[in-house]
């Protein structure tokens, strides 16, 4: 039986804000840059209260919260808040993993220092984060990743919430399918469509017709309603993906994203450069102008070789973009996915070179 800890800094960016400046305590603070082309980095509580939330386009999060004020996004100093409370993880464990700058599951079945329980390791990681950045942070402890994340949002903010074996049946029945990760607007819609609401009602679905319809997931959704989740706690992350995009300042044409779309790529080339892994698949991520999302991507029968070639294969796929010409676009995006060990690639590679 495992005891995983779930941390998740509280507001992460808008508190870093606010603890620097004392000007902003107590207000509604956005992070984001100002215009029409911007969107929510993060948000203060105070701005939570509004419906201000993250990826919202800043136009509308001014138009909820007026009195709202707008910082500058900093990432330079969130990373080295992010890095202070990384090294008090691993004063306690060595299973940590980070899940990005303000979030990370932990193993704590077995610690570095004594503990009487999971709780008791999460009470004391939380004080000692706050007690070097003067930041909070809340807490998940239960017997999986899936349940600790759920438990993390439970008590926000600056709080804990422990699922205890016993009391995980008991404790997702009523739960709604919609807090499930993964489990989208779209989704939610689906199952919401076949009188899906809770976690009893997918117990009570048939699994293998939850299979038909949603694949994979299906079969996923089936275990987690009965909170079953055997993934590990995985300290090294292999780089899975990279990429950049970034956001029009009028919408355009898609005959016209080609320079920004060779400038995003250019600049997820050189980022992939710091990986030893190799990128096989190229992504192309379009966003209309009534936000929504269509990706494009190719796998070549060889790995991107260069810069110019991985360009080249990102440009070309706007030719599988079949939406009408008058269609606009508020933002482009490049990737690079599919990543591999090169021993991985060799065998492949030998084959198409003979």
């Amino acid at each position: 039986m495992r005891k995983i800890v779930h941390i998740d800094m509280d507001a992460f960016y808008a508190s870093v804000e606010q603890r620097d400046d004392p000007r902003l305590r107590g207000k509604p603070v956005v992070v984001a840059w100002r215009g029409a082309r911007s969107v929510v980095c993060a948000a203060s509580y105070e701005a939570r209260q509004f419906g201000v939330r993250s990826a919202m386009p800043a136009v509308r999060a001014e138009r909820l919260c007026p009195d709202a004020i707008f910082v500058a996004p900093d990432f330079t100093r969130y990373r080295t808040a992010s890095k202070q409370v990384r090294e008090i993880l691993l004063q306690h464990t060595d299973l940590v993993e980070p899940l990005s700058l303000d979030e990370a599951y932990l193993d704590v079945t077995e610690t570095k220092i004594a503990f009487a329980s999971a709780t008791a390791v999460a009470t004391a990681i939380r004080a000692e984060i706050f007690a070097t950045t003067s930041l909070t942070a809340s807490a998940g402890i239960a017997p999986n990743k899936f349940l600790a994340k759920i438990a993390s949002d439970w008590r926000k903010p600056n709080g804990q919430f422990v699922i205890k074996p016993g009391q995980v049946e008991a404790f997702l029945a009523p739960l709604a399918v919609a807090r499930i990760p993964g489990v989208g607007k779209v989704m939610d819609g689906k199952l919401d469509a076949l009188g899906i609401h809770t976690c009893a009602d997918l117990r009570a679905f048939d699994v293998r017709e939850l299979e038909r319809r949603f694949g994979r997931f299906g079969q996923r959704l089936h275990e987690l309603a009965y909170g079953i989740d055997q993934r590990a706690v995985n300290p090294d992350q292999p780089v899975q993906s990279v990429s950049a995009e970034d956001t029009f300042e009028h919408d355009v044409p898609l005959s016209e994203i080609e320079p920004m779309l060779r400038r995003l790529a250019a600049k997820t080339w050189a980022a992939t450069r710091k990986t030893e892994r190799i990128g096989r698949t190229v992504v192309l991520k379009l966003k209309t102008s009534d936000f929504h999302i269509l990706t494009r991507s190719h796998t070549p029968p060889l790995p991107p070789r260069g810069e110019e070639e991985f360009i080249a294969i990102a440009v070309s796929l706007r030719e599988r973009v079949e939406l009408p010409a008058r269609t606009r676009y508020r933002l482009v995006g490049v990737g690079l996915s599919n990543f591999r060990d090169e021993h991985e690639l060799l065998p492949q590679a030998e084959l198409f070179e003979s």
